[in-house]
């Protein structure tokens, strides 16, 4: 990836329902498999207690790095299309899904439209998306609010456990 228009991103990865840590690997695969989508670096994997949303069970939630060349709402419809080849069906605002891709962060991109709100309109106050954002990228700030780590020292980690499972990259070598 060459293109003097690469930027790095964030991308916040959730899932409660089925094989949550396969689906989780396969996204961060799928999302390597992506034209202009370089994964960088994946968190650990935190299991967290669902927030908002009707009754359901615990998410997996990690936090991918890339570098890449897409525009911002190309980008999300890569997470999209990623989304749906683990079969996400929206139905239900905040409902249980096999699988959530989030975009974060784009570089310092500060965006608004109808579509896609860059940084995440929520991520600042959420222990699920800080904790493996501050874990994978410690040095990591949200425009308009501040350093990931100093957000995560704020909001705390209530809710959020340490998980025995690993992701790997393609830089990973298979590790």
């Amino acid at each position: 990836m060459d293109d003097p228009e690469v930027t790095c991103a964030a991308l916040a990865l959730g899932s409660n329902l089925g094989d949550r840590a396969a689906i989780l690997q396969g996204a961060v695969s799928a999302l390597g498999r992506t034209p202009g989508i370089e994964v960088l670096a994946v968190s650990r994997v935190v299991e967290t207690d669902p927030v908002g949303g009707p009754e359901q069970d615990c998410y997996l939630n990690a936090v991918v790095l890339v570098r890449t060349n897409l525009a911002p709402l190309q980008l999300l419809d890569a997470a999209r299309a990623v989304e749906q080849e683990f079969g996400r069906v929206r139905e239900v605002r905040w409902g249980p899904r096999t699988l959530d891709v989030d975009v974060l962060a784009i570089g310092d991109v500060v965006l608004e439209t109808e579509r896609l709100t860059v940084p995440h309109p929520r991520a600042h106050e959420r222990g699920f998306v800080l904790v493996p954002w501050a874990d994978v990228d410690p040095l990591a700030w949200i425009p308009g609010h501040g350093s990931v780590t100093e957000l995560r020292d704020l909001v705390g980690a209530d809710g959020v456990r340490d998980s025995d499972i690993v992701l790997v990259t393609a830089v990973d070598g298979g590790r």
